[in-house]
């Protein structure tokens, strides 16, 4: 079995000792951001040489790229998706249409991506957006309605799969009341479980037969006083297991944010050990990786048998005509 981690590297090519160090580790898979992404040509050539190290030419090679802020195809080479909350002010308008757009717009965004041979998107966020919350979610969320969220993260994910590229919900069960930011400390949500179950878990509920979700890395003072989803068997067995009814492949947040506190080998063995089946490294910091690698372990039969689910759910053979979808998206949009 592969390493049950994702894990990023440093630059736009690899270098021979990351090239040795996955050959050696085998991850599941890698994620890649806008530091790896020069053009077309040489973003290919990467998502090849990565699945070249670990000799598996369908690894999964992960992204963010959810649109608006969060978009690490850069212009010129690629386009621009819209945030999500665009979609969301032309719901409170006309709801079909703005599904329909979401669907088109991230069908799209899966041929933009299995071009360059990226076959994994960090995308749809079906966090709920709450009043006086940081501003991390923000224009990242579809709107504040939980079932909104749900209708426009159902066409994202659906519309992803079908051109292609797996989909993974987040940040389950739910960033969208955090007052921080998750990137530099951990944030505390003191809601009852009663009002999160009506409103935060609602889009994950819907969408808990999508293959893959993320977890959010916030301490829900109701659920867990001491620990964050990431690294909480509570949270992770009784909401999003238990409560959510998620039955697939549960990958952390990126460990080396700062809302987690410890030393990366017992971050990712805690959360492993907490019941998320891969854990996530993104920056591609080689002393890191190895932190993180020491902790994890080979991905488990129930964890291959979610990874392999998942891949059942693709559309193998997407014929998608981009100038004609950009053209109905545009109209739609306007």
């Amino acid at each position: 079995m592969p390493l049950a981690a994702i894990l990023g590297c440093a630059g736009p090519e690899l270098t021979a000792a990351e090239r040795d160090f996955f050959k050696s580790v085998d991850p599941l898979g890698f994620i890649v951001f806008a530091r790896n992404l020069i053009d077309p040509e040489q973003a290919r050539r990467l998502t090849a040489e990565l699945r070249a190290s670990v000799e598996r030419s369908d690894a999964p090679i992960l992204i963010d790229q959810e649109g608006g802020r969060v978009a690490r195809l850069k212009a010129p080479h690629w386009r621009h998706p819209p945030a999500a909350d665009k979609f969301g002010v032309i719901a409170a308008m006309d709801r079909a249409r703005a599904a329909q757009a979401v669907r088109i717009n991230h069908e799209l965004m899966a041929a933009e991506m299995l071009d360059l041979g990226i076959n994994v998107d960090c995308a749809p966020m079906v966090d709920v957006r709450a009043p006086g919350a940081h501003d991390v979610i923000g224009d990242r969320a579809f709107g504040s309605d939980p079932y909104l969220v749900a209708d426009l993260g159902r066409a994202a994910a659906e519309g992803l799969m079908a051109g292609g590229v797996m989909a993974i919900v987040k940040h389950i069960p739910g960033h969208g009341r955090s007052t921080i930011d998750s990137h530099h400390d951990l944030p505390r949500v003191d809601a009852d479980f009663d009002t999160l179950a009506e409103t935060d878990f609602v889009p994950f509920r819907a969408l808990n037969d999508i293959p893959w979700a993320m977890t959010a890395h916030i301490i829900y003072g109701a659920i867990d006083d001491k620990l964050p989803a990431t690294l909480s068997p509570t949270v992770i067995a009784e909401v999003i297991r238990g409560e959510i009814g998620f039955p697939g492949l549960l990958l952390s947040d990126d460990l080396s944010m700062k809302a987690l506190k410890g030393g990366l080998d017992e971050l990712a063995q805690q959360s492993l050990e907490a019941g998320c089946d891969v854990v996530l490294h993104c920056n591609g910091d080689m002393a890191e990786m190895e932190r993180v690698v020491r902790g994890s372990k080979p991905l488990s039969a129930v964890g291959q048998a979610r990874y392999e689910q998942g891949q059942r759910r693709l559309n193998r053979e997407p014929d998608v005509d981009r100038a004609e979808m950009l053209d109905e998206l545009s109209a739609l949009m306007a």
